[in-house]
């Protein structure tokens, strides 16, 4: 049979990268999809060869099967840890999403977070309303609730925090300026972590510097395959922190971190932007890499069991692993307790547990039952998206065990000095 008929301008568009897949399998064992399905269109080197026929023509871009199982890809980024070849898959994914969104309306769902999120004051009333029936106490009581509704009502109610002590954090501010990004959800719903970032900053030497037109870092869209509102965000938040004087900026999002040291290849293609945007990700770093840099001081004692969960876009998109354990290394009487798979997807991946729950779920299911057999008191990750997809799991299975940040348990161990 010939191969399908395609028009001109779905002709032959170079893949960069792609080339570089040997098809040797490291990445199968890795994927979380794949382990899940079964399937190899739903593995990282099935799914670049569907990726290469939708570039040179040989897949119509409306391919509705081609389009189910490139959906399905969490985007994790495992399996470039585990490619010996160096197929940069995050960007190939990113790419053919970005031209199949020409052709196809994302879920109503997905437009309506990833238009609201661009705008600051929608954002701002949104997380107002979340935090308002937060407060309620309906999400603890609909959490149980069967279906979608009750996983959303777990998340939202993961997010509770107990009011931390209002501590004046102390320090001779010696070693850099820098600029935290407060990030959507996490100011939104994890203000007490973004609290937490600041005043291990402040203890660590740091000297803090507002950034106050940031906006939101643009990493969902760039997924989803919204580039161009993905760069019109990337920019604002360039002039935002080139103003504030910052020689670093601090992230405590995982996949905000990752997008954030990207923006040189999302604005590769503007002469304007694209060297202030490689200096820019240069001078980005999760707050654990600065805190590990710091050493960090140690605190007072914290006697808990806690099982450290990798975030995806922090450990393979970023490269960063020690430096989690540094800063729960400095914290002591903490037990870290191993956690297998600890660098698995949850299956959170951005808003992939809204248009893709069946399969969130699936890749969910053996992360809960790790952690239940690890003991573990605590579950400590740096992503809110893992710490709400993880928090509902094990709400809604009877565990017990707590999800906090990292940066959340050294400042605690700080107030306990």
């Amino acid at each position: 049979m010939s191969a399908p008929r395609v028009e001109a301008q779905e002709r032959a568009v170079p893949l960069a990268g792609s080339e570089l897949c040997v098809h040797c399998g490291f990445c199968l064992q890795a994927c979380p999809t794949y382990l899940a399905l079964d399937d190899e269109n739903d593995s990282p080197r099935g799914r670049i060869v569907l990726m290469k026929g939708l570039a040179d023509g040989t897949l119509p871009l409306g391919d509705p099967d081609a389009q189910l199982h490139l959906d399905r890809c969490l985007g994790c980024r495992a399996c470039e840890t585990a490619c010996p070849s160096g197929v940069p898959y995050g960007r190939l994914l990113e790419a053919t999403r970005e031209r199949l969104s020409s052709r196809r309306a994302l879920p109503l769902v997905a437009r309506a977070i990833l238009f609201t999120v661009a705008r600051p004051a929608l954002m701002a009333l949104a997380m107002w309303g979340a935090r308002v029936l937060r407060a309620s106490r309906i999400p603890a009581l609909l959490s149980r609730v069967p279906a979608r509704l009750g996983f959303a009502m777990a998340m939202l109610d993961s997010t509770r925090r107990p009011r931390a002590r209002r501590r004046a954090a102390q320090g001779d501010g010696a070693r850099s300026r820098v600029a935290v990004l407060r990030g959507c959800v996490m100011e939104g719903l994890f203000a007490e972590a973004n609290r937490a970032t600041e005043r291990t900053l402040v203890v660590n030497g740091y000297r803090l510097v507002a950034a106050p037109d940031q906006r939101c870092c643009g990493a969902l869209h760039a997924h989803a395959g919204d580039a161009c509102t993905a760069r019109e965000l990337a920019r604002a938040n360039i002039e935002a922190f080139e103003r504030c004087g910052a020689e670093f900026v601090a992230v405590n999002s995982a996949g905000c971190g990752a997008a954030m040291k990207e923006y040189g290849h999302l604005l590769r293609d503007d002469p304007d932007w694209r060297d202030r945007a490689a200096a820019f990700g240069a001078q980005v770093r999760d707050v654990s890499e600065l805190l590990a840099a710091a050493g960090p001081r140690r605190g007072g004692r914290l006697a808990v069991r806690v099982a450290y969960d990798a975030p995806c876009h922090l450990l393979h998109g970023q490269g960063v692993g020690r430096q989690p354990l540094a800063v729960l290394a400095a914290i002591p009487g903490l037990e870290l307790v191993p956690l297998t798979d600890h660098d698995q997807c949850c299956g959170s991946a951005g808003i992939y547990n809204l248009v893709e729950p069946d399969v969130s779920d699936r890749v969910l299911v053996p992360k809960l039952a790790n952690i239940a057999a690890s003991g573990a008191a605590v579950v400590a990750t740096g992503n809110p998206g893992c710490l709400m997809q993880i928090g509902a799991g094990v709400a809604r299975t009877g565990g017990t065990a707590r999800l906090r940040h990292p940066v959340e348990l050294l400042d605690a161990s700080y107030d306990a000095r």
